[in-house]
């Protein structure tokens, strides 16, 4: 979970000003973090304590309103009766990093990344944005080599990983829909040879850049055997204190 945080952070400076390049400075004074992490946040919470979503991500989200929520997300986490609106953005996968670390099988994250992602991206493509993001993260806690990832990605959700981020790079743009970033993001994960790599090519892209390293972070982090200290260090003291005892009783309970 605090590997997708610190992809969040990572590409929040970025979003704004798309870079084509892993030649950057990961951290700087302006990184910090988004709605990414906000609700990765919520979500985990929701796991802890058997939480409503709508309920938890309705608390956290007012709590930090000016985190970089869409307008329609908006509108949601200030209605009365939220319901779904048939998002097909890739919200729900950026958010959806703790189902991978907390379900115990296939099955499991499955059912529970549809869970998260349905009180508001109901349209299919949200929802297989964020099932392939927890699946690729619980895949990478039970030691799947990158090959098997690839394969069991493509064969359930149809997505291309095939492709190369050089031949993506140079056309590819800002895009929040799940089907036009979560593939990419995943494309970045297998392509990295370590941690802060996969978010230096993620952001590389040039497309939205915090949520792209977020997912690709999220995936990272069990498969390379946690976020690097020094990274860990950058990202604790661009969080609230509530995030951090969040973070850690969701890391006591569920992967120690």
């Amino acid at each position: 979970m605090l590997g997708a945080i610190a992809g969040d952070i990572a590409g929040s400076v970025y979003e704004g000003a798309p870079i084509k390049t892993t030649d950057f400075p990961l951290y700087t004074q302006s990184s910090c973090f988004t709605d990414d992490s906000v609700l990765t946040i919520a979500v985990a919470e929701a796991l802890l304590d058997d939480g409503n979503y709508a309920v938890v991500l309705q608390r956290w989200g007012r709590k930090y309103p000016h985190a970089g929520y869409g307008g329609t997300f908006i509108q949601w986490l200030f209605s009365a009766e939220p319901a779904p609106y048939n998002s097909w953005g890739n919200g729900s996968a950026m958010r959806v990093s703790p189902v991978g670390f907390a379900a115990d099988s296939i099955d499991a994250v499955l059912r529970e990344a549809r869970r998260s992602a349905t009180i508001t991206h109901s349209h299919p493509e949200g929802i297989k944005g964020a099932q392939a993001t927890a699946l690729a993260i619980f895949l990478a806690r039970k030691g799947e080599d990158k090959a098997t990832i690839r394969t069991e990605l493509e064969q359930r959700f149809g997505y291309d990983l095939k492709r190369t981020l050089d031949e993506i790079r140079p056309n590819y743009r800002f895009d929040v829909s799940c089907q036009g970033s979560v593939p990419e993001a995943i494309i970045a994960f297998l392509e990295g040879e370590d941690f802060e790599d996969t978010l230096r090519k993620a952001i590389s892209l040039g497309g939205d850049s915090d949520t792209q390293a977020c997912i690709a972070g999220g995936i990272a982090e069990p498969f390379y055997g946690g976020v690097p200290e020094a990274i860990v260090h950058e990202v604790r003291k661009r969080m609230p204190g509530e995030f951090i005892d969040v973070v850690e009783r969701f890391y006591t309970r569920f992967m120690i």
